[in-house]
């Protein structure tokens, strides 16, 4: 597929980390730290260099909502929970120390001795945001971390890249109305590197095996974001465009532009305009 606009667009997004999808979300505990949003105009100035982020979601269609706790691993101490996360929730990023934690999902609403649907072992490195995500099917569920990457774009434009997390295809191509390709043979499970895109409006074909939707995205200035190809309740696919970092110089985000439920401003949205498909447990 042609690429007019911007030629090192596809080499970029297609060089696939081995990657991560996320999923989880709902409200921070009483005296929890949150990461200052762009809408506060605020920048963290109590991160210092044993400090990084950690950003939740779930993305398994079929599974039903969790409850997430994340705990030290030296100690097993709770540093923090997040109740009642449903599919298509993705959670703002939470400020840590650097050092290993683990990541559990039980299902929501179960007590605290409740044995565990998954959990993963994640590290926290000082001055980088992680994306831990549970994804695919109940059946294969799994849990990975990568490390996001809010390196400021250029003047006018924003980085963009794609994680495919739907379960009805297990590869999908993504371009612009205008033919520029977006993604190509991205695989289930997989993320795409950051790439360069010019601030605006974009409209989005997704096309997989035996399934093709579209999207509208909108990006701004300045601004990374990571966009999650997931499934609706109506057999379909759409994407869910999850802000990383707002502007240059501030600290990360997360909040999700639109698509379904989301973590903001440490509440739970119920909304999901996308219609996001959700299942049992």
């Amino acid at each position: 597929m042609k690429n007019s606009r911007f030629p090192h667009l596809t080499a970029a997004l297609a060089t696939g980390a081995t990657a991560v999808l996320v999923a989880v979300a709902a409200p921070l505990p009483a005296g929890a730290t949150t990461t200052p949003t762009a809408d506060s105009g605020a920048v963290s100035t109590a991160v210092g260099d044993s400090t990084g982020w950690l950003r939740l979601g779930h993305l398994s269609p079929d599974t039903k909502s969790v409850d997430v706790r994340v705990s030290a691993l030296s100690g097993g101490s709770t540093v923090f929970e997040l109740d009642g996360v449903a599919y298509g929730d993705v959670s703002t990023y939470q400020s840590l120390p650097a050092g290993s934690y683990t990541v559990s999902m039980v299902p929501a609403g179960a007590s605290g001795s409740s044995v565990p649907v998954i959990s993963e072992t994640v590290t926290i490195s000082a001055d980088t945001a992680t994306t831990v995500a549970a994804y695919g099917p109940t059946a294969d569920l799994q849990v990975r971390a990568f490390e996001d990457d809010l390196t400021q774009p250029s003047s006018g434009s924003a980085r963009i890249r794609l994680i495919q997390a739907s379960t009805l295809t297990p590869e999908v191509d993504v371009s612009t109305s205008t033919g520029d390709s977006i993604a190509q043979d991205a695989k289930a499970g997989s993320a795409t590197g950051y790439a360069e895109i010019p601030a605006g409006d974009w409209s989005l074909e997704l096309t997989g095996k035996g399934v093709s939707d579209t999207a509208e995205v909108s990006v701004d200035p300045g601004s990374v974001t990571t966009l999650f190809v997931l499934d609706t309740s109506s057999g379909g696919l759409t994407i869910l465009p999850v802000l990383d970092s707002a502007s240059v110089g501030a600290a990360p985000d997360g909040g999700v532009d639109t698509g379904g439920g989301y973590l903001a401003s440490a509440e739970v949205s119920t909304v999901a305009p996308a219609k996001l498909r959700g299942g049992l447990l």
